[in-house]
């Protein structure tokens, strides 16, 4: 190998090393990739759905009414809901209607709108906490959400679902 050859190849391998580097930083602090698994988020999200999460959104942008998120559960779990509650809401289901701050609330990503009536007072508070919220399942006969686990802690937020990529003909942005 002459002198030439070997320049190249360091050259080479700094260019591999440097969009390697890069490449790692964006999975760990810019995107994520998760799958669904189960069927809470039944119509939107299916089960296997494969998704790509925005991970700095939040660090520079507030949580918003309706957005997709993935937050830590039990230290192992990972769950997809909707956010739902911000904080300083009131949230109640009453005869199968959303209010939100005594307001009906219309949920059209909700297809199967049958849900036990349910007040906030039953997680022992009046409005949802600070840097809190309250998320729901859009299949909301079958779903793990804050109406049994409790609030969202912002720092459980690990980041926005922006993409669905599997299955192929069904990709999405959100």
């Amino acid at each position: 190998m002459d002198w030439l050859d070997f320049k190249e190849f360091m050259l080479d391998s700094f260019k591999f090393i440097i969009v390697f580097i890069i490449l790692l930083v964006l999975m760990v602090y810019v995107v994520s990739i998760t799958q669904v698994v189960g069927s809470s988020m039944d119509s939107s999200l299916k089960n296997q759905d494969v998704l790509l999460l925005n991970k700095a959104k939040y660090r520079f942008f507030d949580v918003k009414r309706g957005d997709l998120i993935s937050f830590t559960y039990e230290d192992t779990k990972y769950l997809i809901k909707r956010v739902i509650g911000l904080p300083g809401d009131t949230i109640e289901i009453k005869n199968n209607q959303l209010y939100i701050n005594g307001q009906q609330y219309e949920e059209k990503y909700v297809e199967h709108k049958e849900t036990p009536d349910f007040s906030i007072t039953e997680l022992g508070v009046q409005k949802v906490p600070e840097d809190s919220y309250f998320v729901l399942g859009d299949n909301r006969s079958n779903s793990l959400d804050s109406r049994k686990i409790g609030f969202v802690n912002k720092e459980q937020i690990i980041g926005e679902v922006f993409l669905r990529f599997w299955p192929l003909n069904k990709i999405k942005f959100f």
